[in-house]
């Protein structure tokens, strides 16, 4: 696996500690990067190029909402103290092959951020990896539970305000298919 930063930079390795700490090398949200053996550095353009160009295999952003249907919203609340961040994270929606997005399922207050529709400004996004569980989103606003983390599948299904379909194929008993539901294959 190769990780690529949206500022130019190829092979980056973990989070830079203590003496490691190179104020000039960072990741593109501003924590100290290391690099590896054989790391390569190029202009911020040509990063954008690898990502509106489809050149990179899995993208892996976090989210303040992503919709049932795929669409995500990760650069602002819209709120009036939000400070926009408008980034690669819109290059690498559109360009990446696979977009999974990484976050909470549940709002400090108890909201869910999976939603029927983003009501934050938009960004785009398959499957969401949350502390609850795995969900894919998109194929006509369907939600497929693909994993949960200690709560019952149904549970996460009430909580989100979706329902789990009834059919000889996806039983409620074995069932993580919800609202539309996806292909054996779906993402």
């Amino acid at each position: 696996m190769v990780l690529h930063t949206e500022n130019g930079m190829l092979d980056r390795g973990p989070r830079a500690e203590g003496d490691a700490v190179d104020p000039d090398l960072t990741n593109a949200g501003k924590v100290p990067a290391t690099e590896l053996p054989g790391s390569v550095y190029f202009h911020q353009a040509d990063s954008y190029a690898m990502m509106r160009g489809g050149h990179l295999d899995v993208c892996v952003l976090g989210a303040y909402q992503v919709a049932f249907d795929g669409d995500l919203a990760n650069w602002t609340t819209g709120g009036p103290d939000d400070i926009p961040a408008v980034g690669g994270a819109m290059d690498l929606a559109i360009g990446a092959k696979n977009v999974y997005v990484m976050m909470t399922l549940f709002t400090r207050s108890g909201e869910p951020k999976l939603v029927p529709h983003c009501t934050y400004p938009l960004t785009g996004v398959g499957r969401v990896y949350t502390d609850h569980g795995v969900l894919g989103v998109g194929v006509g606003g369907g939600v497929r539970i693909r994993e949960t983390y200690g709560v019952d599948a149904h549970e996460l299904a009430d909580r989100l305000c979706i329902t789990l379909p009834c059919s000889p194929r996806h039983s409620p008993a074995d069932s993580s298919v919800a609202q539309g539901g996806f292909p054996a294959n779906g993402s």
